[in-house]
């Protein structure tokens, strides 16, 4: 499945590659305000389905419990400990470094909040971060799985409400959806509030 992901993944951007060069009348925003979002859509409506087909997933909701803050609790700690590791090594602005981390792979947001803050350079950080967390948590997920069937609902943070749940679900089997569904949801809600409530330390 990862293949067809890469081939589809290097077959998008080759095709935005020859419209930007060709000046297509086919428009970047058209693509990313209507496609991607018809997309998303449909993505979380084949999961929804997915979760309603199951007969026994109110009784999975209740056996997971607290778990469903807990892991998502888990994410934030181990995300925000990796920021603060990374600008020490790396010796930049820690502030600025766990805010880029705050978005918790949630790159649309993350580059253009943490730019507002702190310049140019910390939201194409912020933006390249955050699209290679989703990335590599789908070239990876399959080797995660292999060390704990929640680790790429970590790995995958905020994304896992929509873009890498199918995969997840794919490889982590059908009773990770509701956890990494809600850890997902979790995080989006907080990923904004987190990044500015961080950048204001600054």
């Amino acid at each position: 499945m990862i293949k067809y992901i890469v081939a589809v993944l290097l077959l998008g951007g080759v095709a935005g590659y020859f419209n930007t060069s060709w000046k297509s009348v086919v428009s970047g925003l058209w693509v990313s305000d209507y496609l991607l979002n018809a997309s998303l859509i449909l993505l979380l409506f084949v999961m929804g389905m997915v979760f309603s087909m199951d007969k026994d997933s109110f009784s999975k909701i209740r056996r997971i419990g607290i778990r469903i803050l807990i892991v998502p609790l888990a994410i934030v700690l181990g995300t925000i400990l990796g920021g603060v590791v990374s600008a020490v090594i790396l010796r930049i602005n820690i502030v600025a470094t766990v805010s880029v981390s705050a978005g918790f792979g949630w790159y649309t947001l993350t580059g253009p909040l943490v730019g507002q803050i702190f310049g140019p350079k910390w939201a194409a950080l912020g933006f390249a971060a955050n699209f290679l967390r989703e990335l590599l948590t789908i070239l990876t997920v399959s080797l995660m799985v292999k060390l704990d069937k929640y680790a790429p609902t970590a790995s995958g943070g905020a994304t896992t409400m929509d873009t890498t749940l199918p995969i997840i679900v794919r490889y982590c089997g059908s009773d990770t959806l509701i956890t990494a569904f809600s850890s997902g949801f979790i995080l989006s809600l907080i990923a904004p509030f987190m990044i500015m409530a961080i950048a204001s330390l600054a």
